[in-house]
């Protein structure tokens, strides 16, 4: 009898690992198909089967998941990241497998359109306009009014994104954007949008149910790199269930009614206002923390779903587990990390990671890839599981030599 095999389209550095290893634990062998398996070290390091392929041409990666077939039971496809969803929802549609619809996921990940989707239907998001030049985008600031949020229409994990509060940021970011340093992979399409102000939401949803709400900050602005996550977030009765009303309403709008999706609110003088609707699972460590919050696996359910197996989302037990994310003052080099073992045998700690290591160039990006690690703590109360966090965090330290000065 064949091997059942779980295809993964390419992964990630946050929850790719913990596909693999929930794929192990339903008895799956996990598979690899990526254009630069190198890229990803856990796979060398767990020994894990990858092939490269350029995940790109969807003719190239139906011919090598059927030359998979001779010799393995494929028992789903699926990818840890919308790059790659709208191609895995084509590949279940060929074999014959569960999986999202693909149509649904190209015009999620699409920004403007998915904005047109949500105010269609009465959800709330901040003004928005398309730009495609300089003049769009200055015209675009205008008519909204500064302080306004650049960034591209198609992309993921905040690369690109920025506030911009003046004229000078503004065209500081037009030209970046514009220029050769952000990769498009399609002419460029920039949208203008509001900036909503209030405190941050992050919805966790799979099929029509919504699994946990938590909530998050970022380090200084202009730009949005991570730096802590909570759950469940510090919410009324009542909050919740308008911000859990409005997400079903948004999953409804852009026809994500299979497999999980995350949804970002700003609580803004008008209520909750939708940022993003990602058709994918929350990154971060956010599956991790909804774990230990809720004794709920996310990534284990969600391959049941592709599997076709029978998911659970039921609560097992409530506490609130929070990250933070270490970030660098500066662009250099990582002279020392240290206290990440100290940290660890706090009693509460649940997690360190360090990915990076000493004589490390860091340089630094405006996204989510600026973080050099994270720690996790859980407790059965907020006020303890901050207090637990903030004594990691205090243990570990860190130096960067600065870049000399361009003359």
């Amino acid at each position: 009898m064949p091997r059942r095999a779980l295809i993964l389209v390419e992964g990630s550095r946050f929850n790719a690992p913990l596909y693999v290893q929930a794929a192990l634990r339903l008895g799956l062998h996990p598979i690899t198909l990526s254009a630069d398996p190198a890229q990803y070290d856990y796979l060398a390091s767990e020994g894990i089967e990858a092939i490269h392929v350029d995940t790109d041409d969807l003719d190239a990666l139906i011919r090598e998941c059927s030359r998979l077939r001779a010799t393995y039971d494929i028992a789903g496809i699926t990818s840890v990241g919308d790059s790659f969803y709208a191609t895995v929802g084509k590949l279940c549609r060929y074999f014959d497998l569960p999986g999202p619809n693909a149509t649904s996921i190209e015009r999620c990940c699409d920004k403007f359109t998915q904005r047109q989707l949500l105010a269609e239907v009465g959800v709330l998001v901040p003004a928005y306009r398309l730009a495609a030049n300089r003049m769009d985008v200055e015209s675009s600031a205008a008519e909204i009014g500064l302080p306004v949020i650049l960034k591209p229409a198609i992309g993921t994990g905040s690369r690109g994104v920025r506030l911009c509060r003046n004229l000078d940021e503004l065209a500081e970011h037009t030209t970046y954007l514009l220029g050769r340093q952000h990769i498009w992979l399609s002419p460029p399409r920039i949208l203008v949008e509001e900036f909503a102000q209030g405190p941050f939401y992050d919805v966790a949803t799979m099929g029509n149910a919504i699994v946990a709400v938590g909530a998050a900050d970022f380090d200084r602005p202009p730009h949005f790199v991570p730096r802590e996550s909570i759950f469940p977030a510090p919410l009324t009765d009542e909050e919740h269930e308008r911000i859990a009303d409005v997400s079903l309403n948004c999953l409804r709008a852009v026809g994500l009614g299979w497999g999980p999706a995350n949804i970002e609110f700003r609580w803004t003088e008008r209520g909750p206002v939708v940022i993003e609707v990602n058709p994918r699972l929350p990154g971060w460590a956010t599956p991790r923390l909804i774990q230990l919050a809720y004794g709920v696996d996310i990534i284990n359910e969600h391959l049941k779903l592709v599997i076709g197996e029978e998911w659970d989302l039921r609560r097992r037990h409530s506490r609130t587990a929070a990250a933070r994310f270490l970030i660098p003052e500066c662009d250099g080099v990582l002279d020392r990390i240290e206290g990440g073992s100290l940290a660890v045998a706090i009693p509460g700690v649940a997690e360190v990671k360090l990915y990076v290591e000493p004589k490390t160039p860091i340089v630094r990006k405006g996204d989510f890839r600026d973080t050099m690690g994270h720690v996790i703590a859980a407790s059965p109360s907020r006020a303890e599981t901050e207090a637990i966090l903030q004594r990691a965090i205090d243990l570990i330290g860190w130096s960067i030599i600065p870049l000399p000065p361009v003359r």
